[in-house]
């Protein structure tokens, strides 16, 4: 596809239609860009009672959306000379250096260093720890997840992470985790600023994301879409699944899951990403900075042992997947395309050969890969 047409528009209307009949989302909102223009922007509501409408004002969490985020605010420091990808991560974070490793029921101490690439590319040996429920399936409050009940700053929560023995020695395996949360706290170390506040001098001020923050007062509050959640027993809207506080008094600010945003703001992120760096003249980091983030670094399942199932056909970038073989995806989707996704049900992708970009945004579970696919496919056309 290289430029509007009207079968677009209807096929991603239907398409955002048809995830609120199938009671996949509530009311969802999708944009479409390419070479400087909006080429689709519509929000569908679903009119459900306990929903909200979406505007130009409503707060999303992007969870898993803060990842890319994260990762350009460390290749803006890379470029800035802070630290080389192999330096280990001890060197700015010392609770690092000695660190164990699960082999079977036995712990053993890691012979390699975790290093700061390990960390970029979801290869450290750390996992998500959200899964580790005390018996009766009472929630484990003491596990190293990202949680701001139990952790009020990220020094704090590195220094119980670095006691958490790795599944597997650090750099041999894909393994997705908490490696986000850690890069977060390794900025504010090379930096010398808090993360948020970096964040907010060096990536939201620059492209205008007034709207992006790890924080919600009353009045932002009111703003925030509500869950649809749709799994197991529980149907319906809600705001009381929020997993985060996201108040303005707590400093844990997960570079991997904590930021709530806009379609406006997150469209401007993207814009960046496919202008090569640059945002309305402005460059944000370099083309080769791109280039190491969007490159493969591990393989798609299941060639990569511990992989997780993503989407077929694609490879692993920096917390990005990045399409390796559209046969296996949409063979109308063009090579290389790359993006990200959030738990709620955030979805982008960028096409550096098309200049487009391609963004979802709701609020709901259960997380839901096929989206994305459907999105593609009503915007590159269905596959032959």
């Amino acid at each position: 596809m290289a430029c509007y047409s009207e079968d677009m528009d209807d096929a991603i209307r239907k398409f955002q239609q048809s995830l609120i009949v199938r009671e996949i989302t509530g009311s969802n909102v999708a944009m479409v860009y390419q070479d400087n223009k909006r080429l689709y922007h519509e929000a569908v509501q679903s009119k459900k009672e306990g929903d909200q409408n979406i505007d130009v004002n409503t707060l999303f969490p992007i969870w898993s959306m803060t990842k890319p985020i994260t990762i350009v605010a460390m290749m803006k420091l890379h470029e800035q000379g802070k630290f080389d990808w192999n330096d280990p991560v001890f060197k700015y974070i010392p609770c690092f250096e000695n660190l164990t490793f699960l082999d079977g029921n036995e712990i053993k101490s890691c012979h390699d260093q975790l290093r700061v690439i390990h960390l970029m590319t979801h290869r450290s040996g750390y996992r998500y720890y959200d899964s580790d429920p005390l018996p009766k399936g009472v929630p484990n409050y003491e596990a190293v997840h990202p949680n701001q009940s139990r952790y009020n700053d990220l020094e704090t929560y590195v220094q119980a992470v670095a006691k958490q023995p790795l599944e597997f020695p650090p750099g041999t395996r894909y393994l997705y985790g908490i490696n986000q949360a850690i890069l977060g706290r390794l900025v504010e170390v090379l930096s010398g600023k808090d993360f948020e506040t970096f964040l907010t001098d060096m990536i939201f001020t620059p492209l205008g994301m007034k709207d992006t923050s790890f924080t919600m007062d009353t009045k932002r509050r009111t703003r925030f879409q509500p869950l649809w959640i749709n799994s197991s027993s529980l149907k319906g809207f809600t705001d009381l699944l929020d997993e985060l506080t996201y108040s303005p008094d707590n400093k844990a600010h997960f570079g991997g899951e904590g930021l709530v945003s806009t379609m406006e703001d997150y469209a401007r992120f993207c814009e960046m990403l496919v202008d090569g760096g640059v945002f309305r003249g402005k460059r944000i980091i370099s083309e080769q900075s791109i280039s190491t983030m969007t490159k493969k670094w591990s393989a798609a399942f299941p060639e990569e042992p511990n992989a997780e199932e993503l989407l077929p056909g694609y490879v692993y970038g920096f917390s990005l997947f990045v399409l390796d073989d559209p046969s296996a995806d949409n063979p109308n989707v063009s090579k290389g395309i790359y993006g990200w996704a959030g738990y709620h049900n955030t979805h982008f992708w960028i096409d550096p050969e098309k200049r487009m970009f391609g963004l979802f945004m709701s609020r709901a579970r259960e997380f839901n890969w096929k989206i994305p696919l459907e999105f593609r496919e009503a915007v590159y056309g269905k596959k032959p």
